[in-house]
């Protein structure tokens, strides 16, 4: 087989542990946005279960917030 064959590599998936760590940093996001009157975007919400599942990190997470369509519109 040739590396052209050879599928990609799957990133590493967070222990359970990570998993509930992150579900709990989402969570109060969500509530402390609530506090505040506000609700997340899907888009927000999407980006937060790719950081639960492990998909991106935490410096991903924060960047990819700051880029969202929902952060842009709430700029202006």
């Amino acid at each position: 087989m040739n590396d052209i064959d050879a599928p990609s590599p799957t990133p590493p998936a967070v222990s359970e542990d990570e998993s509930v760590r992150r579900q709990c940093e989402a969570d109060f996001a969500r509530g402390s946005v609530r506090y505040e009157g506000g609700i997340l975007s899907c888009e927000i919400e999407r980006l937060n279960a790719s950081y639960v599942a492990g998909e991106i990190g935490s410096d991903e997470l924060t960047a990819a917030i700051l880029a969202s369509k929902t952060v842009r519109l709430a700029a202006l």
